[in-house]
């Protein structure tokens, strides 16, 4: 079985595949030695902890490196990186950026549709062509997680927003994505009305105050990420540590 063969078989509805975010090679060899079955990059803690920031502030060279060099040192896991908007709005730049990811050894990506650096997110056909780029540009087995930020644009995640995470879930699929991502999804009741509708694994986030991880693995969640959390639990502690120390 391929990397992307295996990576793809851990998203199961009802009994998720753990990612717990890493930022670099030390991080990644510290949640394999954990148990880790696959790992993700998160860009939130790799531009933190790189100095860049997050919002595509890293450099896109930054990102292929970090990618590669996480995936020497732990093969044969298979690592996803969190690519955002792929640095591009243009879908066959978008496409081009992804298949250089995928020559790092990354079996897959999030790709997000929200305007990074503006306002919202892009219009679903613009989102659908870029995935369908993407798809073309690097074949049937990479994993893509199209990811919607709907949740963290909008405070008010009524019935009626679920119903527009629904509309891009499915639009998403028809484009060729590989899974589904919604950050800020909690209520499990929602979510089984995601995973009823879209044909996709979901994806949600864990984050301080989420539902117990039984919970979402109930309403049929297929992966828990958990995003810039660790790291910035992390550095919380080394302050505190660093603080005793000095003090």
């Amino acid at each position: 079985m391929s990397k992307f063969e295996t990576f793809a078989a851990l998203h199961k509805p009802g009994d998720p595949v753990i990612l717990y975010n890493i930022w670099d090679v030390g991080s990644a060899q510290a949640v394999v030695a954990a148990g880790a079955r696959a790992l993700a990059t998160g860009s939130h803690p790799v531009g933190d902890a790189s100095g860049f920031g997050d919002a595509q502030q890293v450099p896109i060279d930054f990102v292929f490196a970090n990618a590669r060099r996480i995936v020497d040192a732990v093969d044969p896991l298979p690592l996803t990186v969190d690519f955002e908007g792929a640095y591009s709005t243009d879908a066959k730049q978008a496409g081009d950026n992804v298949a250089l990811l995928a020559r790092t050894g990354a079996v897959g990506c999030n790709f997000e549709d929200q305007v990074i650096g503006g306002e919202g997110v892009h219009a679903i056909d613009q989102q659908c062509h870029r995935i369908e780029a993407i798809r073309r540009a690097v074949g049937d087995e990479f994993f893509i997680n199209a990811r919607t930020d709907l949740f963290i644009k909008f405070e008010q995640r009524d019935d009626a927003l679920v119903d527009q995470v629904i509309e891009r879930g499915k639009a998403f699929a028809d484009a060729g994505a590989s899974g589904f991502f919604v950050p800020r999804l909690a209520d499990p009741r929602q979510i089984e009305r995601i995973v009823r509708d879209v044909p996709l694994p979901l994806n949600v986030i864990a984050f301080p105050g989420a539902p117990p991880k039984a919970e979402w693995a109930a309403a049929g969640v297929a992966r828990i990420s958990h995003g810039p959390f660790p790291h910035r639990a992390l550095m919380a502690k080394l302050t505190e540590m660093a603080s005793a120390a000095i003090g």
